[in-house]
């Protein structure tokens, strides 16, 4: 193997060693060497930092506060490194998240590659990392500019993906809309519903978290560019920022703004650990909503046995046969992940201290590992559990016919505390509940039988499906 080939650059602190080939500078050699630890950062957060780059260079340009001819270079470049596909990409981006919570040395990376590429490209114009690619701009308010657009496209993917599932659930909910079953509380036997009804009750929860994102989603688009170092926006040309933002929405699709608190902006990241407060709730509904679909599809003889679920791949390398409700645990994995990022992102906001948060990097990390995570288990749930799914009707009459909670239907005719002796006795002497309701002298055959009406239990006439 050939010995890697080096040059020599200086820095503010002094000489620096860098792979020959490489595009980054000294910053990012620094970097890389200083921060060897955990995950890479997001090529999601680099794109961003291209578009912003890119935006800045043009907006500089059209104010006066940059020569045409560095702009146009500068665009140049980032153009090319936005068209490699993220395996080329990444040659040029190796920094890790856990650096600096600025993100400084990303900023860096990001101006040290472009400035060199604009120079390959165009050389003797001289472009600088800092003085030219980070014109007008700071670290400190590039990173967490970056750090919303990223946020903005993650909640874009998670979107479809919980309409989706709530789409999956609608074609199950209007097939089984009046199928009883016994309905369960407390993990005992209640009174009967339909599972259609069921299922209405885990589309409601998805519409709800749906509208929850939604709402929430615009605070995303408060940018903090323009602060630069500490907020007063130090060495920002006027008009920079807004056109900054005009150029950001139209490559994005969203009303992106900066006018807004740039103090705020740098120390805090409010939007961001609500967003994910909302990612927090999603999860605990589809925690429950898998919980729930895996534990009436257990058996097929052992368990519940209400529901048949797809077969998907072989259950077990040695118990052939058996099938097991993998997209269910993976969402639930998921959400094990989602619950422990929740509390990453939150101490991560609690830790603006004067002019800056320094926790940005593992901030956005996290958040976007939730969106991902939620994105890609959602969608599989959809497609490889729900849409397959179907109902044992037999399995679930069956069970409702020996529930002993359908004796709550007795219990306006004949009062609380009779009925409740009925289906103490079924229980006790194992018998049917009709043999126990005859039994006691206080209900005909006649009477049980017009009475036991499992449908008219549903109230089914007076609920609606979810639209």
């Amino acid at each position: 193997m050939a010995e890697q080939e080096y040059r020599i650059e200086s820095d503010t602190i002094g000489e620096v060693k860098i792979p020959k080939d490489a595009l980054w500078g000294p910053q990012t050699e620094r970097s890389r060497n200083n921060f060897p630890s955990g995950e890479l950062m997001p090529l999601a957060i680099i794109r961003a930092f291209l578009h912003l780059k890119k935006a800045a260079a043009e907006s500089n340009v059209e104010v006066g506060d940059e020569p045409a001819d560095k702009g146009q270079a500068i665009e140049e470049a980032i153009d090319q490194l936005l068209a490699l596909s993220d395996e080329d990409l990444r040659k040029d981006f190796p920094l890790h998240v856990l650096q600096t919570g600025s993100g400084t040395q990303t900023n860096m990376n990001v101006n040290e590659v472009v400035a060199n590429l604009a120079n390959k490209l165009h050389p003797g114009l001289g472009i600088l990392p800092n003085d030219d690619v980070n014109r007008g701009q700071s670290s400190n308010d590039t990173y967490p500019t970056a750090m919303n657009i990223v946020a903005v496209e993650a909640v874009d993917k998670l979107e479809p993906a919980i309409q989706h599932l709530i789409d999956e659930l609608k074609v199950k909910q209007d097939k089984y809309w009046k199928t009883v079953k016994v309905g369960r509380t407390h993990l005992q036997d209640a009174t009967p519903l339909t599972f259609g009804q069921e299922v209405s009750g885990y589309i409601s929860a998805l519409k709800h978290d749906l509208a929850y994102i939604q709402e929430l989603k615009p605070s995303l688009y408060e940018l903090a560019i323009g602060g630069t170092a500490v907020g007063t926006g130090l060495n920002a040309a006027p008009g920079m920022t807004e056109a900054i933002a005009g150029k950001l929405s139209e490559v994005y699709g969203h009303d992106f703004k900066v006018d807004t608190n740039k103090f705020w902006g740098l120390a805090h990241h409010s939007a961001l650990s609500v967003m994910h407060g909302a990612f927090k709730t999603l999860a605990n509904d589809m925690f429950k909503i898998a919980q729930d679909i895996r534990f009436l599809a257990s058996g097929p003889r052992a368990g519940y046995g209400e529901l048949n679920i797809p077969a998907n791949e072989p259950g077990s390398s040695i118990m052939p046969g058996k099938v097991n409700p993998t997209q269910a645990e993976a969402v639930t994995m998921a959400v094990a992940r989602v619950l422990g990022n929740d509390v990453t992102v939150n101490f991560a906001a609690s830790q603006g201290n004067f002019e800056m948060n320094v926790f940005k990097t593992v901030m956005i990390a996290a958040f976007l590992e939730s969106a991902e995570i939620l994105t890609g288990t959602i969608t599989g749930f959809a497609d490889k559990m729900i849409h397959g799914l179907t109902v044992n009707e037999q399995r679930m009459d069956d069970l409702l016919e020996n529930s002993l909670m359908t004796v709550t239907a007795l219990s306006p005719k004949i009062g609380y505390h009779e009925a409740a002796v009925i289906a103490q006795t079924a229980q006790r002497e194992g018998t049917t509940l009709k043999e126990a309701a005859l039994k006691s002298g206080k209900v005909t055959e006649e009477q049980y039988d017009e009475w036991m009406d499992y449908m008219a239990m549903t109230n089914i006439d007076r609920t609606k499906p979810e639209a």
